[in-house]
């Protein structure tokens, strides 16, 4: 089974935290295929940033739809999830989604813990958009500020943990996610130190990716996610265009 890895920020330090996780929770037989945006931010936190990294995803899946199994959207607002499942044939995973998801398995209601406000936002409207309020019990965040992208979970762990135990003691969270893609892997190295089941939001994606690929449900004929008309198109990536257009409709997925 191949899953396609793929990163809709620019910071490849990211992708490879993402890939090491992920490939420690893939099953034998599993191969992950890392791909980190060429264009765009570093990592992603507004609504705009999330508009831009959504478009970029939808570009790289259309590049490399046709040589995976399925497709894990690893960047924790779900970028471009919604639309990409209409737009492919193949089972795409976001990581939130998974995350939250996962969480509901093993608790009533979990919180997401994350290492800067900025992304609280972004990340409430992702719980609103799966239907997921009602189990959320809290969104936690860091203040101020932090040197590096790639090396913030070192940085900020003893802060997190702290902030996690919080959302179990004062938000009754039965569940803790440490949620944005640069906190990859944190999950494994802190679990015994909070109360509560921690869900490690990339391997939480490689498990339902696999999951679904292993199912192979039929794509949409009807339904909101039944793939939309072709129409033409101006200006686009080649493979997205054709994919929009229908012009790769014969033996696609």
């Amino acid at each position: 089974m191949k899953i396609l890895l793929l990163n809709p920020n620019t910071s490849t330090a990211v992708t490879d935290l993402l890939f090491a996780a992920g490939a420690a929770a893939a099953a034998a037989g599993t191969t992950l295929i890392p791909v980190t945006a060429t264009t765009g931010v570093p990592y992603i936190a507004s609504r705009a940033e999330a508009q831009i990294g959504g478009a970029i995803a939808l570009d790289m899946i259309a590049a490399r739809h046709h040589e995976v199994d399925a497709v894990i959207i690893a960047a924790f607002g779900d970028p471009g999830l919604l639309g990409a499942r209409e737009l492919f044939d193949i089972p795409i995973v976001g990581m939130a989604e998974a995350a939250m998801l996962t969480a509901c398995m093993l608790g009533r209601s979990f919180s997401i813990v994350t290492f800067a406000n900025a992304l609280v936002p972004w990340y409430r409207e992702c719980v609103d958009m799966h239907g997921l309020a009602g189990r959320c019990a809290s969104i936690r965040m860091l203040d101020g500020g932090f040197r590096s992208i790639s090396d913030v979970q070192e940085e900020k762990e003893e802060l997190l943990v702290a902030l996690a135990n919080r959302a179990v003691s004062e938000d009754d969270a039965d569940v803790v996610i440490l949620a944005g893609a640069p906190l990859a892997g944190l999950a494994a190295k802190v679990k015994d130190r909070i109360p509560v089941p921690v869900v490690d939001q990339i391997a939480a994606a490689v498990k339902q990716a696999e999951a679904l690929a292993t199912l192979a449900p039929r794509k949409a004929e009807a339904g909101t996610f039944r793939r939309p008309p072709a129409k033409p198109t101006l200006g686009l990536p080649e493979a997205l265009a054709r994919r929009i257009e229908h012009a790769d409709a014969a033996g696609a997925r």
